[in-house]
């Protein structure tokens, strides 16, 4: 029979008519846990607003109505799967964590344990970095404190194996190590389970080691504004949209907020495109084309190719400050474009970071796991900064993607 058993607990009668039951299905004491790793796989690789219930439920193997006995609505599921994923990655860290091991030994134990345990959840880890601006303050708040817990166990072990440093040093280097492990959760590129525990391990050695230039000695001022404003409405709304997008997600904006961001109506934006989607696809193509002509650049300038590699880390770094809000609309909302938008864009995608890639002496795989990872210091500690633009800063990003492109001693010119 195809009834959901598991879920109900009925027992069936056998054929035959001697009146017999079947021994009752019960229902698995972990359903729970798996209503939730399901949904938190879906909302990673989809984003939160395009999965339905439904799809949860059915992958699951239960009914709509028998997940609502474990969750209210689909935003429960959020919540559940988003503190369960900090939950578990905070209890990996401090079960592999040991002060009295010699601080080496402590780091090497806790990185190990938070790489592999980032690659058995790879296909749903990357849910809160990018699908947290869908929760509530409060729960948003909650899940902070979790993660907070989290990046103190890596400080405390970096302060113990390195107590010169100063404290932002240790909190900047932390949030390295841990934004280079949780890179994996950016991108599908494949590696041994052994090979990739080694990678992230050579990585975030390489971080910790890192000789970090001095951070500004004030706050950062009010920067002054600079330029001339954009004439052309349809450059204004994309660079409107691409900021409203990532700050609260496709879903949550609205043409009338964008449109009023530059000034006219929600009729008039749709002179300049066809619709909020048409929207998304243009700043996703226009996104592209910045990383792509910043590639072109650095490879024209550049004496060789590690120097040419760290040129476009220089250059995707200032982009990303610039404008803080394109990386989230650059990985996240990918599921909120026609197919055949997002087929194009893939390869868009794709070739940026190979291009990037092939400049590394790394095994090509290895390579693209580099390039990812140095993308993620400019996402996390970037928002650790600030994406304060000073020079200074500027500078001690450039240092963290350079020891992760290239590890911690930069290879001899070609």
């Amino acid at each position: 029979m195809v009834a959901d058993r598991s879920e109900s607990g009925l027992a069936s009668a056998r054929p035959d008519g001697a009146g017999a039951q079947r021994p009752v299905a019960r229902r698995p004491k972990n359903r729970k846990e798996q209503i939730v790793r399901v949904a938190a796989r879906a909302f990673s690789e989809r984003g939160y607003h395009p999965v339905g219930v439904d799809e949860i439920a059915a992958e699951v193997g239960i009914s709509g109505p028998a997940l609502y006995r474990h969750f209210k609505n689909k935003y429960a599921l959020l919540v559940a799967a988003a503190e369960g994923g900090a939950q578990l990655l905070l209890d990996a860290a401090r079960t592999a964590d040991d002060p009295g091991l010699d601080p080496e030994s402590r780091l090497t134990a806790l990185v190990r344990a938070l790489a592999e345990h980032t690659i058995e959840v790879r296909r749903e880890g990357g849910l809160y970095r990018w699908e947290r601006r869908y929760l509530e303050p409060d729960d948003r708040a909650r899940i902070k404190v979790i993660y907070g817990g989290l990046h103190a166990t890596m400080e405390d072990a970096i302060a113990a194996l390195r107590p010169e440093a100063d404290r932002t040093d240790v909190v900047l280097l932390g949030t390295g190590v841990l934004g280079a492990i949780g890179s994996i959760t950016l991108h599908r590129t494949t590696l041994s389970t052994a090979r990739l525990t080694d990678l992230l391990l050579a990585v975030s050695w390489s971080i910790l080691r890192a000789e970090l230039p001095p951070a500004p000695v004030r706050p950062a001022p009010e920067e002054p504004v600079r330029g001339l404003p954009l004439s052309s409405k349809r450059e204004q709304l994309l660079t409107e949209a691409i900021r409203i997008f990532g700050r609260q997600g496709y879903h949550e904006a609205s043409i009338e907020e964008i449109g009023a961001a530059v000034g006219i109506n929600a009729s008039s934006v749709y002179r300049y495109f066809p619709s909020k989607s048409d929207l998304l696809a243009a700043a996703f193509h226009r996104t592209g084309e910045r990383v792509a002509i910043a590639n072109a650049e650095a490879l024209s300038e550049a004496s060789s190719r590690a120097d040419a590699a760290l040129r476009i880390a220089d250059r995707f770094a200032r982009l990303t400050f610039a404008m803080p809000e394109i990386l989230p609309v650059y990985f996240a909302e990918f599921s909120n474009l026609p197919a055949a938008e997002q087929h194009k864009l893939r390869a868009v995608q794709r070739q940026n970071v190979l291009e990037w890639a092939n400049l590394l002496d790394d095994e090509p795989a290895e390579s693209r796991f580099r390039v990812h990872a140095a993308i993620a210091q400019v996402v996390d500690v970037g928002r650790r900064m600030r994406f304060d633009r000073r020079p200074e800063s500027l500078s001690r990003m450039h240092e963290l993607m350079k020891v992760v492109l290239l590890g911690s001693e930069p290879p001899a010119a070609d």
